[in-house]
């Protein structure tokens, strides 16, 4: 039995609080008038277990209301973020 909910993939932004990440997704269309690709940036709060990091590529998913403005959780991180020490 497949589930239908949304799943989004964005990069975390935030990871200060405890047990929450701050995902933005990017969104890029193409203007009906002049036709000139227009970016538009949405930030959600998602619940994540494992601790991200931020500039981690992550998919989130869906889910039941967690907390006032938690409505998505972490379901894979796609791709780990660069830790380059200089």
């Amino acid at each position: 039995m497949p589930n239908n909910r949304k799943r989004l993939v964005g990069t975390v932004v935030s990871d200060k609080m405890e047990k929450t990440v701050v995902v933005a997704i990017e969104n890029r269309k193409m203007h009906p008038v002049y036709h000139k690709v227009v970016s538009s940036t949405r930030k959600v709060m998602a619940h994540d277990e494992t601790g991200v990091g931020i500039g981690a590529l992550v998919r989130i998913v869906q889910s039941r209301p967690i907390s006032k403005r938690k409505r998505w959780v972490v379901e894979e991180v796609l791709e780990a973020p660069e830790t380059g020490a200089n």
